[in-house]
């Protein structure tokens, strides 16, 4: 097998065809801005059948945890730092990416997908319950709060927490959460959507 590299262009166009591809089917309306939270960036994109526009920025849930949220819990202090700095970057991001007029927003990753899952009080990580789910903004904003302002032993204890994001699931909470209310107040959005599909299947889907 030879290894292609793809540019970041390329990622976002990727990401986007396997984030909205199930949503274009089951008639969610666009445009679709894609939020795809790692752990040391996030990207969001933005289109409605092809990627209008992108950006990434350097917050994800290892890099905040590692910047800011140093106690457990995490102070007040911790807690707004991290924000300030989320805030900033998801200001810059609106300079290129325009985050009104947005019909569906939907987010990837872990820190999502768990946020997710804590919001509707799921019994256990059930992807069928968490892809496509489409969530009132304060239940999104709630959970994502609780999960920040959680000890790590509480957050283990959870039934859907993945032991690997137990210590950085209160930063991946804190970026989605700033995202959701900026884009909520920007287009008026009053539930949004998590997807279980992502760049693995945008892959697939360019080679079907």
């Amino acid at each position: 097998m030879r290894p292609e590299v793809v540019s970041g262009q390329e990622e976002a166009v990727l990401s986007f065809a396997g984030a909205t591809g199930d949503l274009r089917a089951a008639g969610a309306p666009g445009p679709y801005l894609v939020v795809d939270i790692g752990g040391g960036s996030t990207e969001l994109v933005r289109g409605t059948t092809t990627v209008e526009a992108a950006r990434s920025v350097d917050l994800g849930c290892v890099r905040v945890t590692e910047r800011h949220l140093h106690d457990d819990p995490p102070t007040e202090d911790q807690v707004w730092a991290a924000l300030s700095e989320i805030v900033r970057a998801v200001q810059d991001v609106a300079e290129d990416v325009d985050l009104a007029d947005v019909g569906t927003l939907v987010g990837l990753a872990g820190s999502v997908t768990t946020v997710t899952a804590h919001a509707l009080d799921l019994p256990a990580y059930q992807r069928d319950r968490i892809h496509g789910a489409e969530v009132p903004v304060d239940q999104v904003v709630d959970a994502c709060t609780d999960l920040l302002l959680m000890t790590r032993e509480r957050r283990r204890a959870l039934p859907y927490m993945h032991d690997g994001r137990v210590d950085v699931i209160g930063a991946g909470a804190l970026v989605w959460r700033t995202v959701v209310q900026r884009v909520a107040h920007d287009a008026g959005l009053a539930t949004v959507r998590a997807s279980e599909t992502d760049i693995l299947d945008g892959i697939a889907l360019s080679q079907a």
